[in-house]
C-alpha cells in the first residue's frame, strides 16, 4: 500500500518549502550586503537594530572580531 499525499498536502508542502528557501536566500544576501557595507549598517542600526545585534555576533562568532568597535569610530572619523 502505497503512501500518497492529497493534493492540498502537495501545495502546503511546496509553499512552506519556498518560504525557507527564501528566508535562507534572503538572510545570505542581507549578511553578506551588511559585511559589505558599512553604511548599510548603518542604516541598519538606525531601522532594525536586532538585526544588526545578530549581525555582530554572528561575525564575532565566527572570528571576524573588532567590527563593532570600528563601526563607531569609523562613524566619527567620517563626521570630522
Amino acid at each position: 500500500m502505497a503512501c500518497t499525499l492529497d493534493p492540498l498536502a502537495k501545495k502546503i508542502f511546496k509553499g512552506v518549502l519556498l518560504a525557507e528557501l527564501v528566508g535562507i536566500f534572503g538572510a545570505y544576501f542581507l549578511f553578506k550586503k551588511m559585511n559589505a557595507s558599512q553604511d548599510f549598517r548603518q542604516t541598519m542600526s538606525k531601522k532594525f537594530p536586532f538585526i544588526l545585534k545578530v549581525y555582530y555576533k554572528s561575525t564575532e562568532h565566527s572570528g571576524m572580531c573588532r567590527i563593532r568597535e570600528q563601526d563607531p569610530e569609523k562613524r566619527l572619523n567620517s563626521k570630522n
